[in-house]
C-alpha cells in the first residue's frame, strides 16, 4: 500500500485564488454589515432586491442570519459590500433626517402572499405617521385579520425600511419591535413622532 501524502498548500495563492473567486462570484445573496446609530445592522439582497435588514445583536449574530438566508434562500452567499451601497447611502440619509421614504428595490420572496401585501401596505405609510395593526389588515385585503398582520410584522425581515416601526396598537401605544423597544422608540423620535 502507497503512502498518499496531502499537497502542500501556499497560503499566499490561496488568499490570491479566494480573492479571485470572490471579484468574479455571482452569488444568490451578497451581504455587508452596516453601522448604524441604532446598531450594527446585516443587510442582504438576491438580483431581485434588498431581502434582509437584519439587527446583528437581535439576531442570533451574523452567522446565524447568514444561515438562516442560506437555509431559505440559497447557500450561495458572499460579502459584498459594493454590492449594498444604495441600501447603505439611503439608510445614511434616513439616519441624517435627509430620507422620508426608501427607493432600494425589495425582494418580497420570503413572505406568504398575505404577508407581502401587509408589509406592502407597512411600506406605503408615510415618514411621520403611524398606522394601527387593524389599518394595516385592511389596507392587505382582510380587516379583521389584525392579529395575522402582527405575525407578518413580526417576521418582517427589512425592518426600517419597511418601517414596522411606525405600527402601534389600537389604543395608541406601542407595541413589541423586532430588535427591542428602544430601537422603534428611538426610530419613531427620528421621524418626530411623539408617543
Amino acid at each position: 500500500m502507497t503512502d498518499l501524502t496531502p499537497p502542500t498548500i501556499d497560503p499566499a495563492a490561496l488568499d490570491a485564488a479566494t480573492s479571485r473567486f470572490a471579484a468574479a462570484a455571482q452569488p444568490d445573496v451578497s451581504y455587508a454589515v452596516i453601522d448604524s446609530p441604532i446598531g450594527a445592522l446585516v443587510a442582504a439582497a438576491t438580483p431581485s432586491g434588498l431581502v434582509r435588514l437584519a439587527y446583528e445583536d437581535f439576531n442570533g449574530g451574523l452567522d446565524a442570519v447568514l444561515e438562516n438566508l442560506a437555509g431559505r434562500l440559497s447557500p450561495r452567499i458572499l460579502e459584498q459590500p459594493a454590492k449594498l451601497d444604495t441600501v447603505r447611502r439611503e439608510l445614511d440619509e434616513y439616519f441624517d433626517s435627509k430620507r422620508t421614504a426608501f427607493d432600494v428595490p425589495i425582494d418580497w420572496t420570503l413572505y406568504s402572499e398575505f404577508g407581502r401585501r401587509v408589509l406592502q401596505a407597512t411600506a406605503a405609510i408615510p415618514y411621520g405617521h403611524t398606522a394601527t395593526y387593524g389599518d394595516v389588515a385592511a389596507a392587505a385585503g382582510n380587516a379583521k385579520a389584525s392579529r395575522a398582520a402582527g405575525r407578518a410584522l413580526g417576521a418582517n425581515a427589512i425592518p426600517i425600511v419597511v418601517p414596522c416601526h411606525r405600527i402601534i396598537g389600537t389604543s395608541g401605544k406601542l407595541t413589541g419591535y423586532t430588535g427591542g423597544m428602544h430601537r422603534k422608540e428611538a426610530l419613531l423620535r427620528l421621524e418626530g413622532i411623539a408617543f
